[in-house]
């Protein structure tokens, strides 16, 4: 069976533990056309793999004959037998039993956010993968490992995520000795602990009294070694107990500076993963949700403004619907796109919205081609190509039409969309075309 070759020959390639927690678990289920049909146990480990291990996957079907075969991963849902209907008393919520007195929430932690759940965390492609991590640390079931590590910018939601599993577990398993702190105020107990000699009480309550630990900022212990070293010891304690960690920051392990080599490794043992600005669509829902809390009303022509001239950090769709309510109300509550318009220029800082000429600007700088090459009837192969990722930027990042699109680069609206679905097929089966969107994705959010 192809599948257990690709197997064999994944298995010389990667490490044994790597191999054992996310490939082995895969099971062959189809081939349907040019989809070559694998099933895992969820939907986190199908986004992690497809991130992490498509391209290797599909580099060893082509070398097994299915040279045009593309992985498709999916979940498979047990099916349910059939069972009498018997009306019968709905079960009470699985919780953890509590001694008395105990609080049930844990009450030491007035600093948790009250709305940073997983309920109102707005799920897309940019985050899906930190979310479903975060949800499987919460439950235990070790699924990612012994440590968690998640990157982002600022606002993307890392302290959203983190205290969303302090509130599940607290809900849950009120008993859990987590410990919840950033990495500034761990390095300040450290220097407490040593000032006043009280280190054993320190390493005790992180080492051995602690079922849960969640650092936020591990980047602001950059150069300060011997916080790092105490940190590094306490990952080390909990990894080998079995217990469970979550670090946040804001890049990889492997691109902070000024970090021990131990301590990074440590840090990296188990699922690295990073969020992403929100796309359009996650933002859309972002401030739908966000205008429902602030008891703002918004059709769906605001929403879309406000969507397609915010992004990156979720806290400016905060401060913008902060900034519409307050002016709303000193003007008799009515809501315009006049007034949406004064608060996303005045408030949030963007002034006109991103466009297809500008894009098309960018690529021929990043691609070293005019302007003029781009918009001529030119079907060189280094002319069509950045024409055909410039196009499909366009579609992603701005609100123009296929037909405003194509008239930026002088083509019909027919061709803009055969460039999309160019790019977009590469984008599945090219990881070196993937890498090179990502760059471009970046440096058009900060146009």
């Amino acid at each position: 069976m192809i599948w257990d070759k690709v197997k064999e020959n994944l298995k010389t390639t990667m490490a044994e533990n790597i191999f054992q927690l996310w490939i082995e678990p895969l099971q062959f289920k189809q081939l349907k056309g040019d989809q070559f049909i694998l099933k895992s146990p969820d939907r986190y480990f199908s986004a992690y793999v497809k991130q992490n291990f498509a391209p290797s996957i599909e580099k060893q079907l082509a070398e097994n004959g299915l040279e045009q075969s593309r992985v498709v991963i999916c979940e498979e849902v047990a099916s349910k037998p059939v069972v009498p209907v018997v009306r019968k008393q709905k079960p009470a919520a699985r919780v953890q039993m509590r001694l008395p007195n105990v609080p049930a929430n844990n009450s030491k932690y007035r600093n948790l956010h009250p709305r940073y759940t997983f309920d109102q965390f707005m799920v897309g492609e940019s985050n899906i993968l930190a979310e479903s991590a975060c949800r499987s640390v919460a439950v235990s079931d070790g699924l990612v490992g012994p440590c968690l590590f998640i990157n982002s910018g600022t606002g993307l939601g890392k302290s959203h995520l983190t205290h969303a599993v302090a509130h599940k577990v607290f809900a849950e398993s009120p008993m859990t000795r987590l410990h919840y702190l950033t990495a500034k105020q761990f390095a300040a107990e450290m220097i407490h602990g040593i000032q006043t000699k009280t280190m054993d009480d320190f390493k005790r309550k992180y080492q051995e009294n602690c079922d849960i630990l969640l650092v936020e900022d591990v980047h602001s212990l950059t150069g300060k070694k011997k916080t790092q070293e105490e940190l590094n010891d306490v990952l080390d304690m909990l990894i080998k107990s079995g217990k469970r960690v979550i670090l946040t920051a804001n890049s990889a392990p492997r691109d902070l500076l000024g970090i021990d080599n131990e301590f990074r490794s440590r840090m990296s043992s188990g699922l690295v993963t990073s969020i992403k600005a929100p796309d359009i669509k996650t933002r859309s829902r972002i401030i739908e949700q966000k205008a429902m809390q602030q008891q703002l009303g918004l059709n769906e022509e605001l929403v879309a403004f406000l969507a397609s001239h915010i992004k990156g950090d979720v806290r400016k769709i905060e401060s913008a619907l902060i900034a519409l309510r307050s002016k709303a109300q000193l003007t008799g509550g009515y809501i315009d796109m006049d007034l949406v318009r004064e608060v996303v220029e005045n408030v949030v800082g963007v002034g006109q919205g991103l466009t297809a000429a500008m894009i098309c600007d960018l690529v021929s700088i990043q691609f070293n081609v005019s302007v003029k090459d781009l918009q001529s009837k030119s079907r060189k192969k280094i002319i069509t190509v950045p024409r055909q990722i410039a196009m499909y930027l366009a579609r992603k990042h701005t609100e123009d039409s296929l037909a405003d699109i194509g008239k930026a680069f002088n083509r019909d609206h027919s061709t803009v969309l055969h460039s999309i679905k160019v790019v977009s097929t590469k984008l599945v089966r090219d990881t070196s075309v993937s890498a090179q969107l990502d760059i471009l994705d970046d440096k058009v959010s900060q146009l």
